[in-house]
């Protein structure tokens, strides 16, 4: 299957290793150093075990024109990059070429076939200008829940930190043959995968741990060990699943785990730095809108109210600017 991956970092560069190894012709989209250093000699991935994988045969490419029509695109850069991409979006489809997407946080289209008052209704915070709705057909998406934790640690190179599972689903919840096609194809790539007929209540419950981990790390520059085991901020990541939660079950989604259970599974990835973390000390600007923005959107159209998600998405935006004003990342520091 011909695959191109848009965004070669953390979780679309190990997508793009798995892919190329089990022997699907896949080009990645990048750019920089990150480009030029898989250019060069490929792409590598350092598994959590330790045992190293390498992607000779990846072809890349510095634009979506460059790769050409493909089967399959996945959309592997973060939300707020996406606009960047989405006009070049027919130089990659053809007349029966899928997008997965696997963003962190609420979809864009979330909205689209879901049914019910909110049909179709476009998330401002997500597509302001309407850009997204516009040039990435909806008919085309398969949602995409994204498990494992992954970083850049240098140009060219990702290390896995956990997990192997992307469970996806058409955004109507049919269980159709293309869905099942890239399930056997995630699969052929050692990853676990399923496809299950409602992808929006998977969407939530990653979300979950999303926007209360995410912000929380990047204000506090802590790990996810560190945010569970100091009761006030897991107090905090708690409270503002709750008000998820609410919001949530006013559109009908419904939750396999407790709170507590999902806090207990991020406790236990360990000392891992969340992606939002991981942008802050890059100074890469912030996945905001996606984590919180939209999630407060959504409970005003619900109205439901949510002060905990409220409060910590006006600190988070205010370290998103500041970052892009300063044009740094942020690190601690010691003081002699």
């Amino acid at each position: 299957m011909k695959i191109c991956i848009v965004g070669a970092g953390a979780i679309g560069g190990l997508m793009a290793v798995k892919l190329s190894l089990a022997g699907e012709d896949v080009t990645v989209v990048d750019q920089g150093a990150h480009l030029a250093a898989i250019q060069a000699d490929g792409l590598k991935l350092i598994w959590h075990d330790g045992s190293l994988l390498h992607a000779r045969d990846i072809k890349v490419a510095a634009s979506l024109e460059d790769a050409g029509p493909q089967d399959l695109v996945i959309l592997a850069l973060k939300a707020h990059y996406l606009e960047a991409v989405a006009r070049q979006m027919p130089a990659v489809t053809g007349p029966d070429t899928a997008i997965l997407t696997v963003q962190n946080g609420i979809p864009w289209w979330y909205f689209h076939k879901h049914g019910g008052p909110f049909d179709g209704h476009r998330l401002d915070s997500l597509d302001p200008t309407g850009l997204l709705q516009k040039h990435i057909d909806g008919d085309r998406i398969i949602g995409c829940v994204v498990y494992p934790a992954a970083e850049v640690t240098e140009p060219g190179v990702i290390r896995h930190v956990e997990g192997d599972r992307f469970p996806l689903g058409e955004l109507d919840g049919e269980i159709s043959q293309r869905a099942q096609t890239l399930c056997t194809l995630l699969e052929g790539a050692g990853f676990r995968s399923r496809v299950i007929d409602d992808i929006r209540s998977e969407i939530w419950l990653k979300a979950w741990g999303n926007l209360s981990f995410n912000p929380i790390s990047a204000l506090t520059q802590a790990t996810l060990v560190d945010i569970c085991q100091f009761g006030e901020t897991r107090a905090l990541a708690a409270a503002m699943m709750g008000e998820a939660q609410a919001i949530a079950e006013r559109l009908g989604v419904s939750f396999r785990h407790t709170i507590e259970k999902r806090i207990a599974g991020a406790e236990q990835v360990g000392a891992h730095k969340t992606s939002m973390l991981q942008d802050v000390q890059a100074g890469r600007s912030l996945e905001v809108e996606a984590l919180l923005g939209a999630v407060l959107e959504i409970g005003a159209l619900t109205g439901t109210p949510a002060p905990a998600i409220q409060a910590v998405y006006a600190c988070v935006k205010l370290l998103n600017k500041t970052i892009l004003l300063q044009g740094a990342g942020i690190r601690p520091s010691v003081v002699a």
